[in-house]
């Protein structure tokens, strides 16, 4: 039986690597047909069938998700029939919470931000969260020039011809609007309009899945005659690029699109506290049934714009807003068994086997157990959760499709337990390679100590080196990296990052040869080596991230890449950093160089210590730097202000800016800022109570102001 065929629940890992890869190759290519030919193959329900089986391999073997895996796309990539619009600003995506106290924790995070006590007002706007398409409309001396889907967040496509069919978005905006403006919001289709749309559609053997399938669909049309036949409409709540500033809060802007002609929406509010917010989601969540569209929950936006400009971005998502998801649907079954998957970083984690139960019209048959904690009724601050009861084999379960997506066991129902039941005993040994199975401490997951030994984790960790962000190297697949990790011959064997750019040596020297092993060809093994030439040349950023080092992430790997500027002085300050022994201690200056990086804390700093310091990893690197070279990270997109290039450090109290705001606003004018002073420091803020760091900078000659002059210097460039 083919990986294809098998039940989810059945698959190995190898199994579940290749029929991913089969999944996402299938899924792109029926996107192509569908939104680019107009084509499509497949019904709708085959289709769906397709993303439902991908999310639960993905959930099941969550440590095997792919660089291109359909679950981790912002939006469908912009094809050629539409044509590319690149955003002037990005529209990235929201960041979501699911329950009352991750709103509380939402709201503390904002007030910490910015420094703000919890007597000072702090007014949020909540809306509706619409289930529709996201739009960027494009207005030049107040006439619709272009309209953009979201694409990628970076570009969209160009679906203009088909966005001037609704009646809804105006082609032109009065006198009062600005000469460019960029429009942003929602297109969706209400729930009646959408099922008689499907009514017409049965006639012709195709129907939609549900209202924003249908909206999508309508309006990737390649005739616009099509979408103007269907009943599309649009939302208004945001804006992109603009040539003047269009209202001091969110509430006052939105309303001035309303002005403009656009529909924004009634269910719009202020609110001046966490209690008001929830009441409000509370309510719509009451009525969600009786709005005659679909919404999956309630954003939450800073209403003041000044703020928001002062909390700014991470990379993917706005700090001052957040979307309040629904609670998923639930159902109940029973947890047939508890296996263990190792991931690539040795990580173990359990995942429940069930009987098979719809949830939300999914068949859910395995889902997250998290870690062994949750297992014993412990949450992530060591309190007890389900007031404090365990999970057991054999126990009725409660079953709920975490954000609609990843299934998660939420509680048992203890007069249900058999009465043999008895307590989960987690492994203190790797069911894949046998080794010891540590926990460190205040870590809430238990690892593999086998490294490279463990089968699980080489070839993932080599299948990690090898992806899209990382070396990124053409025709080194999930096949054959296990083919060549599990050859036989040393000529072919692949165990370490370096043994791929001696393979070509090697073969040379060697009687067997690639192009005569199944599977290979002279043609196919020319080119993989040129791929693997290719790369001998590595980006520092794609040479970090591909380590596979915990926590480093691309993200991460380009924040040190930025600051460190060479891998050489990278690996130089990790293997000088000491790792602070306890509260008083804050670790030498190598370590708060690494620390003060802007986004890296010491969870992220350790664990770069760690790994630098560990002669096994030090060995596989020498290894690597042997075959490739690191480039220098490039000074790209560097803001031009009195501060670009400098390494600034900030010490005493702050009055006007909380610490995190005073490193970001410094990052985002092209400074470096550190944790410490050294000879490489080029400026210090002191505030009040400076006291070793301001004395260091005095006795080395360094540039010390004040926050009042700092704000004069960079003043015309915030």
């Amino acid at each position: 039986m083919s990986p294809a065929e098998k039940p989810v629940d059945q698959l190995t890992p190898e199994e579940a690597g290749e029929e991913l890869a089969r999944l996402a190759a299938e899924i792109a290519e029926n996107d192509r047909l569908y939104h680019l030919e107009d084509a499509p193959v497949i019904s709708d329900a085959a289709y769906d069938a397709l993303r439902i089986r991908n999310a639960e391999i993905e959930a099941l073997f969550p440590e095997l998700v792919r660089v291109d895996s359909p679950s981790l796309k912002v939006g469908p990539a912009p094809t050629g029939t539409f044509g590319p619009v690149v955003h002037a600003r990005p529209m990235l995506s929201l960041d979501n919470v699911f329950s009352d106290d991750d709103v509380r924790d939402f709201v503390a995070s904002v007030r910490r931000f910015l420094a703000f006590p919890p007597d000072q007002e702090l007014v949020f706007t909540a809306e509706p969260k619409i289930d529709g398409l996201s739009m960027s409309l494009r207005y030049e001396r107040r006439r619709l020039v272009t309209a953009a889907t979201r694409g990628d967040g970076s570009t969209g496509e160009n679906v203009t011809a088909n966005i001037r069919t609704i009646k809804e978005i105006p082609e032109r905006l009065p006198e009062d609007a600005p000469d460019v403006v960029e429009v942003r919001g929602e297109v969706y289709m209400r729930r009646d309009d959408f099922m008689a749309l499907n009514q017409r559609m049965a006639e012709t053997g195709r129907v939609f899945a549900n209202p924003r399938n249908s909206a999508a669909g309508s309006l990737r049309q390649l005739d616009p005659e099509i979408t103007r036949s269907r009943p599309l409409k649009f939302f208004a709540y945001a804006w992109g690029e603009t040539s003047e500033p269009l209202g001091k809060t969110q509430y006052d802007v939105v309303r001035r699109f309303g002005d403009w002609g656009f529909k924004v929406n009634d269910r719009m509010v202020r609110c001046d506290s966490v209690e008001a917010l929830l009441k409000h989601y509370h309510a719509i969540e009451a009525e969600r049934a009786d709005i005659p569209y679909d919404i999956d929950g309630v954003v939450y936006k800073v209403d003041r714009l000044d703020l928001q400009e002062r909390l700014g971005f991470r990379s993917r998502s706005p700090r001052w807003a957040t979307a309040h998801k629904f609670a998923a649907e639930k159902a109940m079954t029973v947890l047939n068994g508890i296996d263990i998957q190792v991931g690539r970083t040795g990580a173990m984690t359990p995942v429940a086997r069930l009987e098979p139960v719809t949830v939300g019209g999914v068949v859910v048959t395995n889902a997250t157990l998290h870690n062994e904690d949750y297992i014993r009724g412990i949450g992530n601050t060591g309190q007890p959760i389900r007031d404090g009861r365990d999970i057991r084999v054999g126990d009725t379960v409660i079953v709920q499709r975490a954000g609609d997506v990843i299934p998660q066991i939420l509680d048992i129902v203890p007069e249900k337990r058999p009465a043999d039941s008895k307590p989960y005993v987690f492994p203190d040994r790797c069911p894949v390679c046998g080794s010891h199975a540590v926990r460190e401490e205040g870590e809430a997951v238990r690892r593999c100590t086998g490294g490279l030994i463990c089968s699980a984790q080489a070839v993932e960790r080599l299948r990690h080196f090898v992806s899209r962000n990382a070396f990124d190297i053409e025709g080194l697949g999930e096949k054959q990296i296990e083919f060549f990790f599990n050859a036989e011959d040393p000529a072919l064997r692949v165990r370490s990052p370096a043994d791929i750019f001696t393979l070509k040596e090697r073969q040379e020297r060697s009687l067997t040869k690639l192009e005569n092993v199944d599977g290979f060809g002279a043609v196919s093994v020319r080119k993989l080596f040129g791929a693997i030439d290719d790369r001998r040349n590595i980006e520092f950023s794609r040479f970090l991230y591909a380590l596979g080092i915990r926590h480093i992430g691309e993200t991460n790997a380009k924040r040190l890449a930025r600051h460190f500027i060479g891998f050489a002085a990278l690996m130089e300050t990790a293997r000088a950093a000491e790792i602070p022994e306890g509260k008083g201690d804050k670790g030498n200056a190598a370590w708060q160089e690494i620390n003060g990086v802007n986004g890296i804390g010491g969870v992220v700093a350790e664990a770069l210590v760690e790994f630098f310091n560990e002669s096994h990893n030090l060995e596989v690197v020498d290894a690597l730097l042997a075959q490739v070279k690191v480039l220098d990270e490039e000074r790209v997109g560097e803001v031009s202000s009195p501060v670009s290039g400098k390494t600034v450090v900030f010490t005493g109290a702050l009055e006007k800016m909380s610490r995190d705001e005073a490193k970001a606003m410094a990052e985002r004018l092209g400074a470096k800022v550190s944790g410490s002073v050294s000879k490489k420091t080029d400026l210090v803020v002191a505030g009040p109570g400076a006291g070793s760091k301001l004395k260091q900078a005095t006795e080395l000659g360094i540039e010390v102001i004040d926050e009042e002059q700092w704000f004069e210097r960079v003043g015309n460039n915030l």
